[in-house]
């Protein structure tokens, strides 16, 4: 226990033996540019999302649509380089109301954030959810918020997009019962929603 320790062994220093040259030291300021590759499946997607489209590959050997876009399926291994658009649409598989930000500050209101499965990725039924993102819900009272709620993003104005899932502003809830793209083993069935 450092309590019972009067004196600790070494020598202290102080702020004066800095400025004073008593300690050799060395003071540098690094320049840290640095740039990221995206790489091929996520630059696709990038890119679309600046445009206005959320964008999937498709696994041509099993028959999967998955966001964001990846180069190799993680079902079967075979390569995907078959992008697909998807609609914007989707339903709210899960959701939580969160009264703290990212930072640990408390709010009053909710954030709102869900895994949406966009409307022609793959889903439950065909495995693991590889269809679905995260993003925030909006323009609803959380109580109303529920699994299954039919949602559509809403999206930055295109000279304010960037290339980032931010381009999303978030989803908010529509009433569309439209036939909806479902993907399964027999890719491209549609069902009534």
């Amino acid at each position: 226990m450092t309590t019972n320790i009067k004196k600790f062994p070494g020598t202290p220093l102080k702020e004066s033996d800095f400025q004073d040259g008593k300690i050799l030291f060395n003071y540098d300021e690094m320049k840290a540019d640095f740039a990221w590759d995206t790489g091929i499946g996520i630059g696709k997607y990038l890119a679309g999302l600046k445009a206005g489209v959320i964008f999937g590959s498709l696994c041509s050997t099993c028959n999967k649509i998955v966001v964001p876009p990846r180069t190799v399926c993680e079902w079967c291994f075979s390569p995907m380089d078959e992008v697909i658009p998807l609609k914007d649409t989707g339903t709210v598989n899960t959701f939580s109301l969160c009264y703290v930000t990212w930072d640990v500050k408390r709010v009053e209101e909710p954030e709102l954030p869900a895994v949406i499965q966009l409307d022609g990725a793959a889903t439950l039924d065909s495995g693991p959810v590889m269809g679905g993102i995260m993003h925030l819900l909006g323009e609803i009272d959380p109580k109303e918020i529920h699994i299954g709620m039919r949602v559509q993003a809403v999206w930055k104005s295109p000279e304010k997009r960037q290339g980032s899932i931010t381009d999303i502003l978030y989803f908010k809830p529509i009433e569309d019962r439209k036939l909806v793209l479902h993907c399964s083993r027999t890719y491209r069935k549609y069902l009534q929603v």
